[in-house]
């Protein structure tokens, strides 16, 4: 069974500076068309298995912010400057003729038998003085989690707010034929690296959730019916039936404390949405319309609930108390409303709208003003939100014979979007919180 890789690595410190006020302007709100151009030379090592590790984890440094569309990765190739020491000052002259506004410095020194020592300095290249510095104590083979984490740090110094790097992404892998098509629960890093299948293809599963600890998974199987809801604790394996339930449950989302979880249930031919206590598994109705009511998400301070309802006809976003109260609708532009997801950061909620045999994957306030269309397409759906509320993944199926079901990502500014590389055909994707 499939066990969680630990992170063993430890940031044990910020070294030889306090984190400086950075004189580069990084735009996170409306884009930037013109990214802030970075260089990141391969970490020092003095040994061939340090020098290795050094150049891997330069690699997905560069990768990671150059994914971000806020910064421009600058080729190795047009370095002027060689560093043999991290701890003295770079030569800036030479950087800024390669036009750098930003400079990351580090290195890899053997730590015993089983361990390194990652370094890295940040470096203002215009202003001429260090932004940061960071040392991480890890294994050799955590290396690739060592540099996600250099990499939000990176993004934090240089954007003000957290970053997204080191985060995983649990989604249905997809195979075969669309008659005789396999459905497996997996997990993989947010760049696509080290998938891994949580279950066997026996079972039908969709809608997979983390919980806020990144450690249990909550999702909607069909190995029995009427469908139900299970949790997965990812460290051991372990799945558990959330509870025994005449009809069909379905749509969960764990509450922001991790000590509850909110979702859909069909009882005498009606939806409704029921909160439940983990600790006791009592539950709650919330909503008593006629209407089916589905797709809720807690807002970040647990205190109100957003969910999909077709009480007035035809489906839109309502938003509500915690404990049902106050129903508000929120959506009132063209089309069919479904799939809202609050965002992480509490200022923005995600949709799914279809309208004229076209979907779309949108973005409102939580009073249903400054709705903004993201991106359309044949077939989009399943938003999730990263952990800083920045980016969007999604499914997003073509059409045709050859249809195929792939991750995208899209961030607010709506300028960003990418296709994310999977081991075959994915669909359900879910978010984690940051890892520690």
């Amino acid at each position: 069974m499939f066990r969680i890789l630990t992170l063993i690595a430890a940031l044990v410190g910020l070294l030889f500076t306090q984190p400086a006020i950075a004189q580069i302007e990084v735009d996170i709100t409306e884009g930037n068309i013109d990214p802030v151009p970075i260089a990141v030379p391969d970490f020092i090592g003095t040994e061939a298995n340090t020098q290795r590790l050094g150049a891997q984890i330069a690699s997905v440094i560069r990768s990671d912010l150059e994914g971000s569309a806020l910064f421009r990765a600058l080729d190795p190739a047009s370095f002027l400057e060689t560093q043999t020491d991290i701890d003295y000052e770079p030569t800036f002259a030479d950087w800024r003729v390669i036009r750098a506004d930003a400079l990351v410095s580090g290195r890899v020194v053997a730590d015993g038998a089983d361990r390194v020592r990652v370094e890295f300095r940040l470096w203002d290249v215009f202003a001429g003085r260090q932004l940061q510095g960071i040392r991480f104590s890890t294994t050799p083979d955590n290396w690739r989690r060592t540099a996600h984490k250099a990499s939000d740090a990176i993004y934090k110094a240089l954007t003000g707010e957290e970053g997204y790097f080191n985060s995983r992404i649990v989604f249905v892998d997809q195979r075969g034929s669309k008659t005789e098509r396999i459905k497996r629960l997996a997990i993989m890093d947010q760049d696509g690296f080290n998938p891994q299948y949580l279950l066997g293809g026996s079972d039908l599963v969709v809608s997979p959730q983390f919980d806020p600890s990144s450690q249990t998974i909550a999702f909607m199987s069909y190995e029995t019916l009427p469908p139900q809801v299970y949790i997965l604790d990812i460290a051991t394996g372990r799945r558990e039936l959330l509870g025994s339930f005449p009809g069909m449950t379905f749509a969960p989302r764990f509450k922001p404390d991790g000590q509850g979880m909110i979702m859909s249930m069909e009882q005498r031919g009606n939806v409704d949405i029921y909160a439940m206590d983990l600790r006791t598994r009592s539950t709650q109705r919330l909503t008593t319309d006629a209407g089916i009511d589905v797709s809720a998400s807690y807002s970040p301070d647990g205190r109100r609930i957003v969910f999909q309802s077709d009480r007035g006809g035809t489906p839109q976003i309502y938003t509500m108390n915690a404990d049902g109260s106050n129903p508000k609708r929120i959506s009132f532009g063209d089309g069919r409303y479904n799939q809202p997801v609050w965002s992480p950061r509490g200022d923005k909620i995600a949709f799914v709208r279809q309208n004229r045999g076209r979907f779309a994957i949108g973005v409102m306030d939580p009073d249903g003003s400054g709705e903004r269309i993201l991106t359309d397409g044949y077939l989009v759906d399943m938003p999730s939100w990263s952990p800083n509320g920045r980016v969007i993944i999604f499914t997003r199926e073509s059409r045709g014979r050859d249809s195929r079901a792939e991750l995208w990502s899209i961030d607010l500014t709506g300028r960003n979007l990418k296709r994310v590389d999977t081991p075959g055909q994915a669909t359900d994707p879910a978010w984690s919180p940051i890892l520690d």
